[in-house]
């Protein structure tokens, strides 16, 4: 399940403005180039130009040239009516994953916790209000559960509605309120909390437990179980999530027999970031 939403180009420059960069470092044509490209997605897969124009707050005639360049250099194809990508994109999200420093350290940590525990596991990341699997690792006895849930490297999925997600939103320093203000609880599955009350307890459980449960959020019958990484300095920069078909067995035997085991391996993660 991949997730993508309209480029945010006023939250960009913010973050651009405090972030230290100089304003005449700032490449306006290059941000908007990429935030074009964001406004494809599973929902949106071919688009018209005026679509396009509409998504990226850009005029008509911009958002054209934008396009045609883009059809140019090989990242879009175009019917001469609509627009939409090709696999060339994949080079981006491939050279991160290629050259993730995070995802190297941590892939043998991850072959070892899921042969050890039978379950397929995975390392994500936060990226805006969704999470994005940056590596993973199955195992000889999970029945190849790994392959059919979905969950492939660079996807993204928004945050609340998974174990590691909760994490990264019960963990913000600034607070979940920010968030539960901005955010809109939408139904998945016949068991997608919708509730913000409910939400924010349970992340404020999660936040003083320090991990993470989620149920039925994204597929039927499947729970996800996570536990924060963090780097020798104490900074959250990932969230270690198994997620396992739920059976007969219950959350709290789920987490008994896997919570130990997944803490011991974030700690020993830490050591080396």
């Amino acid at each position: 399940m991949t997730v993508f939403s309209a480029p945010n180009t006023g939250a960009a420059a913010l973050h651009a403005a405090t972030s230290g960069l100089h304003r005449r470092d700032w490449i306006a044509g290059l941000e908007k180039g990429l935030g074009l490209m964001e406004c494809f997605g599973e929902e949106n897969s071919r688009l018209s130009v005026t679509q396009v124009a509409q998504l990226a707050g850009l005029a008509r005639t911009a958002a054209r040239r934008y396009l045609l360049t883009l059809v140019h250099l090989g990242y879009m194809a175009t019917d001469g009516k609509l627009y939409w990508l090709t696999p060339r994109v994949l080079r981006l999200s491939q050279a991160y994953l290629s050259s993730s420093r995070l995802a190297r350290i941590a892939q043998p940590f991850l072959q070892r916790l899921a042969q050890g525990v039978g379950e397929g596991v995975y390392l994500s990341v936060m990226e805006g209000d969704s999470i994005v699997y940056i590596a993973r690792q199955g195992s000889s006895s999970d029945g190849g559960r790994l392959q059919q849930i979905g969950y492939m490297l660079g996807t993204l999925v928004p945050a609340h509605i998974t174990a590691a997600g909760m994490i990264f939103l019960a963990m913000r320093p600034e607070g979940i309120e920010p968030w539960l203000d901005r955010t809109e609880l939408k139904t998945l599955t016949i068991h997608s909390v919708t509730d913000k009350t409910i939400l924010r307890q349970r992340l404020i459980d999660v936040r003083l437990q320090g991990w993470a449960v989620s149920e039925q959020q994204i597929e039927l019958l499947y729970r996800g179980v996570a536990v924060p990484v963090r780097d020798a300095r104490g900074n959250l920069v990932a969230a270690l999530s198994i997620t396992l078909h739920m059976g007969k067995e219950t959350a709290d035997d789920s987490v008994k027999r896997l919570l130990n085991v997944m803490t011991d391996t974030a700690a020993s993660m830490r050591n080396l970031l």
